[in-house]
């Protein structure tokens, strides 16, 4: 059994798969999933799991070089925004960038991976870029 929090099959499968400069996404409930990209979801009902769970944990196996989230997540600021503005501070999510909404749904149609969360509130979505460890 695996020592670390993450504990989804195919979630860490993807992580472990990812490559420097690979994107995986993890969106609230209402971002739509392009064709062809993987979809791992993970919503059960309004809330569950929550988008800050969801980002915590992947956190733990994930090395992060930059992130990338919409402008209206900044001006509509949806309780998850605090724990990313934190984790930025702190350095775990690389540099910020800012894209419109309708540019984030483009980037993810070059994601690897995208993470389904059971978040209802709207612009609640981040793409992760990967990192390496050395």
């Amino acid at each position: 059994m695996k020592k670390t929090p993450l504990l989804n099959i195919a979630l860490s499968r993807v992580v472990a798969s990812l490559g420097h400069g690979d994107v995986l996404m993890i969106v609230d409930a209402g971002m739509p999933v392009p064709p062809g990209v993987e979809l791992i979801d993970l919503a059960l009902t309004h809330g569950v799991p929550d988008f800050v769970s969801v980002l915590n944990t992947v956190l733990t196996e994930m090395q992060v070089e930059h992130h990338v989230i919409a402008e209206e997540m900044l001006t509509r600021q949806p309780p998850a925004l605090a724990t990313v503005d934190s984790l930025n501070s702190a350095g775990a999510l690389g540099e910020q960038r800012v894209v419109t909404h309708e540019a984030l749904k483009t980037l993810s149609r070059s994601a690897r991976a995208i993470v389904r969360t059971g978040e209802c509130q709207p612009y609640t979505n981040i793409a992760l870029v990967a990192g390496v460890v050395f």
